[in-house]
This record gives structure tokens, C-alpha cells and sequence, in this order.
């Protein structure tokens, strides 16, 4: 019985890592591999290689293999940056270069127009293969997904790059009565509409409150980018940012809630 359970608990820790990182399955079953219970101090080990292979392998193999395929990682500028380190550890900030070229370019833009505010992503995709989820998103398989975070302003109407929660998903922009798309797309049984609202792993910074001018900007920026094709966001703040552009619109009710992130897809 304790053997089945190590074998079960070993699996779950290999899925849980493919899901989570794409590599880190396949990373942690080398070091299972390598290090046998043999070995002096066999479990300190086996944390301390895997620890280190998949270091060496996230930030410094994948970044120079992920580009012959096609993927290149976002690189940390003065105009764009992560939300938070786990977006690179989880290797979940790889796009196409014409992805890439657009992110920069915005990131210049709106830098321009306000110069203390970076472009700030959050998920975007795993280094390789078309097709291979990146959970719990839909769509981020491509390379050409990635969601980027709102732009907020403190109580005393000063611009800043922190955003509400720890992950940068899950702390909503609260929609009006009369339009809750929240509430119509669970009452027609999509349960999983807001289930983002347990990924946000606390709200830090509760008196931040949505900066609409700039955030606008910011959508405006990303529409008038030619290879964008589409933007989503909650049809409640298309309707308070005043924004007709159709590359703009709701992603539908399969999807989750788009009023804590911006998802823009070439």
C-alpha cells in the first residue's frame, strides 16, 4: 500500500509539472532516474539536481533551442516586463517573433505616452509545440496569445505598475447590475466563467483602482497593431472605456472572465 501510494504521488508530481511548466515532468523523471535510493543522502539530492537541471534548462537551454522552432522568449526591458518571476520559472513567456515585435512596439509606445508605466504580461505560451495546452487557458498554444495586465492608479490618481493580486488573474473590475456577463454566462451552466478568482493567490494591493485613460490607451495601442487580430476583454468595460474598435470584443461564455486581464491573439 505505501508503495502504490509513492508510485501515485510520483505520477501526480509528474503531471502536475507537465501542466504546470510543460519540461518539468520529464525533468523530474531524468532525476528519478539518475538518483536511486542508493545513492547517500538520496533525497537531498534528488531536489538539489532537479533544482539545478531544470534551472540550467529553463534559463539558459530553452531560451537558445525555443527559437529554431520557432518561439522566443520576452525579454525584460524598460518598457516591458513580467508580472511575476513565475511566469518565467513556469516557462510560460514564449511567443512568435511577430508576437514579440508587437509587444515591443506597444511597450515603446505606451512608454512614450506615459513613461514611468511598463507593458506588463502575465501568461503568454510554453517554449514548444503547436497545440500543447498551456492550463487552464484555452488558446495559448500557438505562440500568438498573451495576456497583459490592466493599467491602475493609486488613490491619489498616480499612475503605477503594481497591479491588485500576487498572479495578475483574478481580482475583477466589478461590472454594473445591468450588465453582468458573469452572472448570464453561469446562470446558462459555464460554472468555469470566474473560476480565475482562485488563481489570484491574494489580492496585495487593495486601493488600486483601474486607471481608465490609461488602459484605453493601452487598447487602443494594441487594435491599431495590424497583425493583432483579435482583443478581449469584458463586454462591460468595452461599454465604460467608450471603445468601438471590433477588434475588441467578448470571447464568449466558454472562456473565462476577461475584467482582471486583457488577452490579444495575432
Amino acid at each position: 500500500m505505501i508503495l502504490l501510494f509513492k508510485i501515485l504521488s510520483k505520477c501526480f508530481l509528474v503531471i502536475f509539472l507537465t501542466i504546470l511548466t510543460q519540461l518539468g515532468g520529464i525533468l523530474y523523471l531524468i532525476t528519478e532516474l539518475v538518483i536511486t535510493r542508493k545513492t547517500p543522502f538520496y533525497r537531498l539530492k534528488k531536489i538539489l539536481v532537479f533544482v539545478l537541471v531544470y534551472s540550467l534548462t529553463t534559463f539558459f537551454i530553452i531560451p537558445n533551442t525555443a527559437p529554431l522552432l520557432g518561439r522566443i522568449k520576452i525579454k525584460d526591458t524598460p518598457s516591458i516586463t513580467a508580472h511575476t518571476l513565475l511566469t518565467k520559472i513556469c516557462n510560460r513567456d514564449y511567443v512568435t517573433p511577430d508576437t514579440y515585435k508587437v509587444l515591443t512596439t506597444v511597450a515603446k509606445q505606451l512608454s512614450h505616452k506615459y513613461p514611468s508605466i511598463k507593458l506588463v504580461y502575465l501568461d503568454a505560451n510554453f517554449p514548444f509545440i503547436d497545440g500543447y495546452p498551456l492550463f487552464p487557458h484555452l488558446s495559448h498554444n500557438d505562440g500568438k496569445k498573451i495576456d497583459l495586465s490592466f493599467i491602475y492608479k493609486t488613490t491619489n490618481e498616480k499612475l503605477t505598475n503594481k497591479k491588485p493580486g500576487i498572479t495578475g488573474y483574478g481580482v475583477f473590475i466589478p461590472p454594473p447590475n445591468n450588465n453582468n456577463q458573469t452572472e448570464y454566462c453561469k446562470k446558462k451552466g459555464y460554472w468555469q466563467y470566474d473560476i480565475t478568482r482562485f488563481f489570484s493567490l491574494g489580492n496585495w494591493n487593495r486601493k488600486l483602482i483601474l486607471s481608465e485613460k490609461a488602459t484605453k490607451d493601452l487598447l487602443l495601442l494594441l487594435s491599431n497593431q495590424p497583425m493583432v487580430r483579435k482583443i478581449f476583454i469584458e463586454p462591460h468595460l468595452k461599454q465604460r472605456l467608450r471603445i468601438s474598435n471590433t477588434k475588441i470584443r467578448f470571447h464568449g461564455c466558454q472562456a473565462v472572465r476577461h475584467d482582471d486581464h486583457i488577452h490579444i491573439q495575432l
